[in-house]
């Protein structure tokens, strides 16, 4: 049969190198798995040879489907967008993994959906543009260190696992590539509102470079006495998961006090 042709509007660029595959297979040792975006089943074909793994695929291409369903017909696989799909039709109850050479177009809408079921996804792993794997791992203090990395390392340790160059896949990226890990952390509530923990960083990171009192002032008033908090004095960049839940705290506690006295 026919290889499946990359289709540009749906960031397809194949994986081509074996061996790159299965150290990317190998990153999931057991359970059950959504793979997104299978294409030509470079990966999948790994996941399915590991017993341990009960897969099932979501694919949104319809050309590479037919080549799926042709060549993997034991694959449990859905034609659908993973974006649009309703994970607990899948599992409805229970935990399990996501695994993929994410297409890099959407890598950051694919990360956003994982937080919405954090607390059935232990483990997601995976291929994305090397300046964004930068960006999810990175700690503060780091240019790289950004929304992506606050949001998502409030629930999950993320470990950059290796470099991919552009040569091994078909066609080329230009882009570098990067294998990450992100394993479901300890905490199960942040301790604050988790909606406007995301307004927060959100509204902190858009200002980068100026200080917490001056992005941060459309949320609490200007000239609010709270802004003279030494963690106000402070850039995005400099804090900490913790101290960005602090943060939140602070916000959140003075928004409680203005509408007690309206």
């Amino acid at each position: 049969m026919q290889q499946v042709h990359a289709k540009k509007f749906l960031g397809q660029h194949f994986l081509t190198d074996l061996t790159v595959a299965r150290k990317i297979a190998e990153t999931i040792p057991s359970g059950r798995t959504i793979e997104i975006g299978p294409g030509m089943g470079v990966l999948t074909q790994y996941l399915l040879k590991n017993p341990n793994i009960q897969l099932t695929a979501i694919e949104i291409d319809r050309e590479s489907v037919a080549y799926l369903k042709e060549w993997y017909p034991e694959l449990h696989l859905i034609e659908g967008d993973f974006l649009k799909f309703d994970l607990n039709i899948i599992y409805p109850e229970g935990e399990f993994n996501v695994i993929g050479n994410y297409p890099y177009n959407i890598s950051s809408q694919i990360f956003f959906k994982v937080l919405d079921y954090k607390d059935r996804i232990p483990l997601c792993s995976g291929m994305i543009q090397k300046e964004v794997a930068e960006r999810l791992a990175s700690k503060p203090g780091k240019k790289a260190y950004g929304i992506l990395s606050v949001l998502l390392q409030a629930y999950y340790d993320i470990e950059y696992l290796f470099s991919v160059d552009e040569h091994v896949f078909n066609p080329p990226p230009k882009v570098k590539s990067a294998v990450i890990r992100m394993t479901r952390n300890k905490r199960r509530c942040l301790g604050c509102d988790e909606v406007l923990f995301k307004t927060v960083v959100k509204t902190a990171f858009n200002q980068r470079r100026k200080q917490m009192r001056n992005s941060l002032q459309q949320l609490v008033g200007k000239g609010n006495p709270i802004l003279e908090e030494k963690i106000f004095t402070m850039r995005p960049e400099q804090l900490s998961i913790e101290e960005f839940i602090e943060l939140t705290q602070l916000v959140e506690r003075q928004k409680k006090k203005e509408k007690s006295h309206e």
